[in-house]
C-alpha cells in the first residue's frame, strides 16, 4: 500500500511542538517532495489557467473560454495563496459565469480584482511590468526590450481605438501622433485592421 500525503504545514516543527504524532510523521516521511507555490513559479500560471479552462469546458460540454493577454499577465502577478486548486476553481467559475468567450480582468470575481494581495498591481502598471520583465529574464528570452515595446504600443493603440470606436484620427490625436503614423504602427505590429476611418 502506498500513501501520498500533502500539507502546507511544517511537520518537523509540529512534531517538535507535540502537535503532530512523531510515529506517523516518520511513516509518511519516506520520500519528501517540495512543490513550490505558484507565486514562486508564476510562469506556470498562464499554462495552468489554459489547461483548467479547457478541462472545465470539456466537463461542462461548452466552448472553451480564453484569457486576454491582459488577464493572463494580471493572473501571473497574483500570489494565489490557494495555489493550483484555487486557480482551478477560478477557471471553472469563469467557464460558467463569464458571458463572453474572451475573459477580461473585469470578468474576474470581485475578490480577485479587489481583495487579492496583488490588487495594487492593477492600479500600478509599473509593478506588473516589472514582474513580467523579471519572468522574461528568468526564461532567458531574447530581445526583451523590442518585445515589450511592441506589446506596450499594441496595448496603447488597441485601447485608444476601442475608446474612440475605431476612429483612427481621434485615436491618433489621443496618443499624440499623426494618423499616418498610427496606420503605419498598426501594420508594423500586425494588428487586425479595424476598418475604421
Amino acid at each position: 500500500m502506498r500513501i501520498i500525503a500533502a500539507t502546507h504545514q511544517n511537520l518537523d516543527e509540529r512534531v517538535k511542538l507535540g502537535l503532530f504524532r512523531e510515529d506517523l510523521f516518520h511513516r509518511l516521511n519516506v520520500i519528501r517532495l517540495r512543490l513550490p507555490p505558484l507565486r514562486e513559479r508564476r510562469e506556470d500560471i498562464p499554462l495552468l489557467a489554459k489547461h483548467f479552462l479547457q478541462k472545465s469546458a470539456k466537463e461542462l460540454g461548452v466552448e472553451q473560454k480564453t484569457l486576454s493577454e491582459t488577464t493572463l499577465h494580471y493572473l501571473a502577478a497574483q500570489d494565489i495563496p490557494g495555489n493550483v486548486r484555487q486557480l482551478e476553481n477560478l477557471c471553472h467559475w469563469l467557464t460558467v459565469m463569464t458571458p463572453t468567450q474572451q475573459v477580461e480582468i473585469t470578468d474576474l470575481p470581485a475578490e480577485w480584482r479587489e481583495g487579492s494581495p496583488a490588487g495594487s498591481v492593477n492600479s500600478d502598471w509599473r509593478v506588473a511590468l516589472a514582474q513580467q520583465v523579471a519572468l522574461a529574464l528568468q526564461r532567458n528570452e531574447p530581445d526583451i526590450l523590442d518585445t515589450f515595446n511592441k506589446e506596450f504600443e499594441r496595448t496603447l493603440i488597441t485601447q485608444a481605438l476601442q475608446h474612440t470606436g475605431g476612429r483612427r484620427i481621434e485615436a491618433a490625436t489621443l496618443l499624440g501622433m499623426g494618423r499616418n503614423t498610427l496606420t503605419r504602427k498598426i501594420q508594423e505590429l500586425g494588428m487586425d485592421d479595424t476598418g475604421a476611418a
